[in-house]
């Protein structure tokens, strides 16, 4: 090969590999639970968006420690009884 043809081949090369690896392993396989109390199993602290804040009233402090994924979050936002963008969120 040619100097030239060499950083080509290298950047088709690491452009293909890009799209085969696969996406984050907590998007990749979000699983739905049936309630908190088994998603707190996996994810003690609860999960949400990325960006989420946990929401609350009064002197209780927020969540911060939650599972931060999109698709766990979608599969499972059936469970964000208060609309904040974390579902089961655990203190």
């Amino acid at each position: 090969m040619t100097r030239k043809l060499v950083p080509t081949v290298l950047c088709a090369t690491l452009a293909a590999a890009a799209v085969l690896i696969p996406a984050e392993s907590a998007d990749a396989a979000a699983k739905t639970y049936k309630n908190c109390t088994a998603l707190h199993a996996k994810y003690p602290h609860g999960v949400g968006k990325k960006g989420a804040h946990d929401v609350v009233r009064g002197k209780t402090k927020p969540v911060t420690n939650f599972t931060r994924s999109n698709a766990l979050y979608r599969a499972n936002k059936k469970s964000d009884r208060d609309h904040d963008g974390v579902a089961c969120e655990a203190r």
